[in-house]
């Protein structure tokens, strides 16, 4: 693995875990077994630069797994139903479901970086995008596609913050049971 790659997916692990302002540079330095110097080579904006990188590497998984429940299913209920479904069995698995979202990190540096607020913001947009083009493909209008595209990121994204602060899977449950059934009454 080249160490660009090895730096990102180790401080991406650092950062859904600790937040970017819980992960000092000396740490990030330590867990990936390379010098400051090699660090500002593949970095040379510093951490921030670094942040970047590893929320457009999680856009990449996020959006490649969207995308691919959502080719798997006939319809948009089915794949929402799927994809929310999996999210329970990670969060009952492992306790946490750090690889699906970087919501914490939003939280915590959107407001203070526009690079960093327009790289989350990127990924929003593109969960959108897909949930649309499969609500259109059911026969929603553009207009009211976007719209519930809009409230399925929000729930899903709002349901795993409160399954990581409640510590339990059952906001997602919820979510998997209400969400798909309100997408037939549109």
């Amino acid at each position: 693995m080249d160490t660009k790659l090895h730096i990102i997916n180790i401080a991406t692990t650092l950062f859904q875990q600790k937040g970017y302002k819980g992960v000092g540079l000396t740490e990030i330095l330590k867990a990936c077994d390379i010098s400051k110097g090699s660090f500002y080579h593949h970095f040379p904006n510093g951490k921030e630069e670094l942040l970047i990188a590893c929320l457009q590497s999680i856009k990449e998984v996020i959006t490649a797994d969207i995308e691919n429940t959502f080719k798997r299913f006939p319809t948009t209920q089915e794949a929402t139903q799927a994809m929310i479904d999996k999210l329970v069995v990670d969060f009952e698995r492992e306790g946490t479901i750090a690889g699906s979202t970087f919501t914490s990190i939003v939280s915590e540096m959107g407001s203070l970086s526009e690079p960093v607020r327009d790289s989350c913001s990127d990924l929003y947009s593109k969960m959108q995008e897909i949930y649309s083009i499969k609500l259109v493909a059911d026969g929603f209008s553009k207009e009211t596609a976007h719209s519930i595209a809009l409230m399925m990121t929000a729930s899903i994204e709002g349901g795993i913050m409160l399954c990581l602060t409640q510590k339990e899977s059952s906001p997602l449950k919820i979510i998997s049971h209400v969400l798909p059934s309100l997408l037939k009454k549109f």
